[in-house]
């Protein structure tokens, strides 16, 4: 496999993947003009909308490697039939996350931010607007898993790019003009991500497929997805610990934890930009019996994920003192943001080859193991290294070497599982 086509792929979804976290360091930018009570609020808030947005992660993820498997098997039919039912799942679980944050955004927000009822109060409202976009979120998410399965991810592109540039545009004029501050950048949100889900729903009608949910291959999709779900979910207790920890070391703690963790999911998932391509050339390879093939592409992948989080560490690392700057005015941000910033460095390139790895597995359908991985090392590094932060008042350099600490353990294992050549199944469908 070329690096022309592996290029063909990845740079697009470079754009999408970029797109919504870029978003975000505007919406950070905007809010954080306010003040530090409403940049704690979107920390708090923000970071507990990433847990839809992880749900909207295991949706495409799982979505493109049984489309990939079909596609790479000559069966584009059933690659977008899987599409059909992800979205059906996708729309069912936004609806219902969307209506149960309503009674549960002020105990959640409570439970983060500690003893600050200031910071609590203005999370929950601004959760409660935010959610009503979840429905949107995932079902963009399931159209982005069954475009990637059949490599086109050029209509993913303006499906995306499109709506996060018109609520970049939107968000501080309602925040500031408008006048609707926080609530402001919450709507924003929404705009967002119910356009986009719109235009992805339209792409699946324009398939000319039958639409009707089937209940028995969303069963089989759940059942597939239970692992990446589970992976998930340990890396949002990972996340939402983390912010509850720094919340616990004061307002300019959590502010500045926004600022370095946001950054840190832009490059994230900038880099997984490999991983997409991964994700649906190696899917691609296996579903046509290629074995060596998958082999092959899965190392030259980890060589381009080394160069490109290098390339970002070295950016990062350029403007430690400029970058904290532009997200607030205030001198004690800065400061805090300092003492994360040598480990935001380090980790990048590391980082690079973890999430392009595991690209190559999640399209192998090798996700048991990549749950078992990371809830491995979540339990065993991540979260015991941030509440023993806490418990010796470490600061939020000790979060981030424990975030550095799970980035180390995942590529150990990821480069073990490599090696031994067993993810490397061959089939349309992972048995």
């Amino acid at each position: 496999m070329s690096a022309r086509r592996i290029a063909a792929l990845a740079l697009p979804a470079l754009a999408v993947l970029a797109a919504e976290p870029l978003y975000v360091l505007v919406d950070t930018a905007v809010v954080g003009h306010l003040g530090s009570v409403p940049l704690a609020a979107l920390a708090i808030g923000g970071t507990t909308m990433t847990l839809i947005a992880w749900l909207g992660t295991v949706t495409a993820y799982g979505t493109t490697g049984r489309a990939a498997r079909r596609f790479g098997a000559g069966d584009r039919p059933a690659a977008v039939a899987e599409g059909v039912q992800a979205s059906w799942l996708a729309l069912t679980v936004g609806v219902g996350l969307a209506v149960l944050a309503q009674p549960a955004a002020e105990p959640l927000a409570r439970t983060l931010a500690g003893a600050d009822s200031d910071v609590a109060g203005a999370a929950a409202g601004w959760l409660r607007i935010a959610a009503l976009g979840a429905p949107g979120l995932l079902l963009a998410a399931a159209g982005n898993g069954w475009l990637r399965g059949v490599q086109d991810t050029r209509r993913p592109l303006w499906f995306v790019l499109g709506p996060c540039l018109l609520s970049a545009l939107l968000c501080p004029v309602l925040v500031y003009p408008v006048g609707l501050g926080l609530t402001g950048s919450a709507v924003a949100n929404v705009v967002a991500q119910t356009l986009s889900g719109a235009l992805f729903a339209a792409a699946l009608v324009a398939e000319r497929v039958a639409l009707r949910p089937r209940p028995r291959l969303i069963r089989r999709q759940l059942v597939l997805g239970r692992d990446l779900l589970i992976r998930g979910l340990a890396f949002q207790a990972s996340f939402l610990s983390a912010t509850a920890v720094a919340a616990r070391f004061g307002v300019a703690a959590v502010a500045a934890h926004q600022i370095a963790l946001q950054l840190w999911f832009f490059t994230a998932l900038a880099m997984d930009a490999l991983a997409i391509a991964a994700q649906s050339l190696v899917g691609a390879a296996l579903g046509a019996g290629d074995a060596a093939g998958a082999r092959r592409l899965a190392r030259r992948i980890a060589f381009i994920g080394l160069a490109c989080g290098s390339g970002f560490g070295l950016l990062i690392a350029a403007g430690a003192w400029a970058v904290p700057t532009w997200f607030s005015p205030d001198p004690q941000v800065h400061r805090q943001a300092l003492t994360a910033w040598p480990w935001f460095v380090a980790m990048q390139p590391l980082a690079g080859v973890v999430f392009a790895l595991d690209g190559v597995l999640i399209g192998a359908g090798d996700i048991r193991h990549l749950r078992n991985l990371t809830v491995l090392a979540a339990g065993g590094g991540f979260l015991p290294a941030i509440w023993t932060a806490y418990a010796l008042d470490l600061g939020l350099g000790g979060i981030w070497a424990g975030l550095t600490l799970f980035v180390v353990l995942r590529l150990v294992g990821l480069l073990l599982r490599l090696r031994s050549g067993r993810w490397a199944v061959t089939g349309a469908v992972r048995v």
